[in-house]
């Protein structure tokens, strides 16, 4: 079965979500409204999506018929996958980019949490064993204790990865390499994106 795009994903996932939890298919109008698209481009991505034989209309001219195939799978209905978001630095801080893959992780972590995995750009936490090219495991989790690994986002849209302290009135970001310095943060201009549990490297 052929890659579909990122906005042919779309498609396909609020087509699934509209017939789990309406019991029905979208029209291509309620598909164009939704994403922000004409209903021109709709059909044409409809198009794209039968070609490729992902997607099923069914009777052509009928309302409600989209079907999708059972032969194509969704990364987010997986258990052994994680989605793979983006790259994160560990010297300066840079916005984390979405960047929509996944890691097939079923024989390393197991965890009830929603997880997602980046990779690490920079030498910051090489102390940590975290290197530069490694695939950092992150729990969803906005609470992390003194000294766990986190990726931050700070006030600026930038994202990071140190570990993290509380201290008196701030934050504490703190490297893993003494080359690098900490980042002081006031507890408001931070949002914890996740805790690290894992790391993944291709050696």
């Amino acid at each position: 079965m052929e890659t579909v795009t990122p906005r042919q994903l779309q498609i396909l996932r609020f087509v699934r979500d509209s017939r789990k939890s309406l019991g029905y298919s979208p029209t291509m109008q309620e598909i164009g409204d939704h994403l922000g698209l004409t209903k021109v481009t709709v059909f044409e991505h409809v198009a794209a999506l039968e070609k490729k034989g992902v997607l099923n209309r069914g009777a052509k001219h009928r309302a409600r018929s989209l079907q999708i195939s059972p032969d194509f799978q969704f990364v987010d209905e997986r258990p052994t996958k994680i989605e793979l978001v983006g790259r994160i630095t560990a010297g300066v801080p840079i916005e984390a980019v979405e960047h929509r893959q996944s890691l097939d992780l079923e024989q390393v972590f197991s965890s009830t949490g929603e997880q997602f995995a980046l990779q690490v750009n920079g030498e910051s936490m090489i102390e940590d064993h975290i290197r530069d090219g490694d695939y950092v495991v992150c729990e969803k989790r906005s609470n992390p204790r003194n000294g766990e690994t986190v990726v931050a986002l700070l006030e600026e849209g930038e994202a990071t990865l140190k570990r993290f302290y509380r201290e008196k009135d701030r934050i504490r970001l703190q490297p893993a390499n003494p080359d690098f310095k900490p980042i002081y943060v006031e507890p408001g201009k931070i949002n914890i994106q996740g805790v690290v549990v894992g790391v993944v490297r291709k050696m």
